[in-house]
């Protein structure tokens, strides 16, 4: 495994997780807008097709990000991240070379390996929410090419409560 970079965040309560825009931002702006300036860090699971300095201008604060299949090698965006936010350690990925299209066996074991409790990819370009068991798995789906029913872009707000509680909440555009 490539060696994973950690950041840490203390003071965030508002989190903008999506992936898969492939370079088409007009939903991204959306998305930004309906957080109503709220958003205080912005995590891209992979397929940008940009840069991380061109999405923070767009997105008015830090954003974490992953490279995905479809990103250069030369956006000098890891494959893997491992950030935490307030008492939550996340494991960022994209997940294709996890084999996620086939189950998130693996991303399960490697959060648990590197000690997350949560852990956040794309690629499949379904969004996916399963909060319970000792590791927390999220698909924010696709904010501009959606393959879930109904074919709608889809991203993910995190929300940190009181004592650090993390909920997810999924949205459609």
């Amino acid at each position: 495994m490539d060696q994973i970079e950690y950041v840490q965040y203390t003071d965030v309560e508002k989190v903008l997780i999506l992936s898969d825009s492939h370079g088409r931002n007009s939903n991204l702006q959306k998305a930004v807008g309906n957080m109503g300036g709220m958003a205080q860090l912005v995590i891209h699971l992979g397929d940008f097709g940009g840069s991380k300095e061109d999405l923070e201008r767009l997105c008015g604060c830090p954003v974490e990000l992953v490279r995905g299949n479809c990103d250069s090698a030369g956006y000098h965006a890891p494959l893997h991240r491992f950030i935490q936010i307030g008492p939550h350690k996340i494991l960022l990925l994209h997940g294709h070379t996890q084999g996620v299209k086939s189950g998130t066996g693996q991303i399960k074991d490697m959060a648990r390996t590197l000690g997350a409790d949560i852990v956040m990819f794309g690629h499949t370009h379904v969004p996916l929410i399963e909060p319970y068991g000792d590791v927390a798995v999220l698909n924010p789906g696709s904010i501009s090419q959606p393959r879930q029913s109904g074919f709608r872009p889809t991203y993910l707000v995190m929300n940190i409560g009181r004592g650090g509680k993390a909920e997810y909440n999924l949205v459609t555009l």
